[in-house]
């Protein structure tokens, strides 16, 4: 099966390709996850990181504690308003391509405190744009 980043393949073992291809081969086949939990679904992600269901066999298994080496944001809880600023912080600290993962009911709209939560943003989406809900 041949990649199609491979520009030349010579019968020595020698491959010539460009820089560019190669790094974009390796952001495609590799995502960094940024550990952002804020509330109990954060604990539903670290199991989900641990060996029973072992992501790293998906090469999604090291999460980065910093958004300067992370592609992928997993945002896990409630959302208050207070925390929002530094979840677009964190967002714009991290290098393109990005992309973000709302999971829970909290941090998709609220959760069970959508309606008298004063504190609680009303969805992950009003603060930085979601991929993945």
């Amino acid at each position: 099966m041949t990649q199609p980043w491979i520009e030349g393949r010579f019968e020595e073992g020698v491959v010539t390709t460009t820089v560019e291809q190669a790094i974009n081969w390796a952001r495609q086949s590799s995502i960094w996850p940024m550990t952002f939990g804020l509330a109990c679904c954060a604990i539903e992600m670290m199991a989900a990181g641990a060996s029973r269901y072992d992501m790293d066999r998906f090469g999604a298994g090291a999460f980065r504690a910093t958004p300067r080496q992370a592609d992928l944001m997993i945002v896990a809880g409630t959302v208050t308003y207070k925390m929002a600023s530094r979840v677009r912080r964190l967002y714009n600290l991290m290098p393109d391509p990005k992309f973000v993962i709302a999971m829970g009911a909290c941090t998709v709209g609220g959760g069970p405190y959508f309606k008298y939560g004063y504190h609680v943003v009303k969805g992950v989406d009003l603060v930085v744009p979601v991929d993945v809900y």
